[in-house]
């Protein structure tokens, strides 16, 4: 599958090869207020536990995996630069039952690419690709309830505010926000 580039943004689907870009972007304490209070991952988190995560649901040909987003070039950026990535996968995929016919939709992004559109604008093309096949019934998405920025996206992308509850991973279960659009 391949996410054509919108009028600002690329996409490339990402492997263990982007390891140092995964890394690069949980460096940053603010990125990860809202994934886990905060706390830069180490080279090892990315290598021992994000690429292992990202090649059990990984599929190039269904969309699922993380999506890499570069801003084009333009008149004042003379190169491509990294922003951030959008997650797609089944919604509920480390549980007994995933839903394969509801689609997460995650993004993290770079502080320097807040507020300029670049989340909605890369989840919203990745949505309308990997949502076009027939077995795609809804896309969802996940957050803290005080993560008024990514709930602000998920409405963008006409999603409506579904539940408030645990949400089970291996990694620890989390008290989120469900949002979802039916297709």
């Amino acid at each position: 599958m391949r996410i054509p580039d919108t009028d600002r943004l690329e996409f490339d689907f990402m492997t263990r090869k982007d390891a140092e870009a995964l890394f690069e972007l949980d460096q940053d304490e603010d990125v990860m207020l809202y994934i886990n209070g905060g706390h830069k991952a180490t080279m090892e988190d990315i290598c021992q536990i994000s690429i292992p995560r990202l090649e059990s649901y990984a599929n190039e040909d269904e969309g699922w995996g993380i999506w890499k987003v570069t801003a084009k070039p333009t008149d004042t950026l003379e190169t491509h630069l990294y922003l951030g990535w959008i997650l797609v996968r089944p919604m509920d995929f480390f549980n007994e039952e995933p839903e394969w016919d509801n689609l997460e939709l995650g993004w993290r992004f770079k502080q320097a690419a807040w507020g300029k559109g670049y989340a909605t604008e890369a989840a919203r093309a990745v949505m309308d690709v990997v949502t076009a096949p027939n077995k795609i019934n809804k896309a969802s998405a996940i957050a803290f309830e005080e993560n008024l920025g990514s709930i602000k996206i998920m409405e963008k992308l006409g999603m409506s505010f579904l539940k408030k509850g645990i949400h089970k991973d291996p990694l620890g279960d989390l008290e989120l926000v469900y949002y979802e659009r039916v297709i």
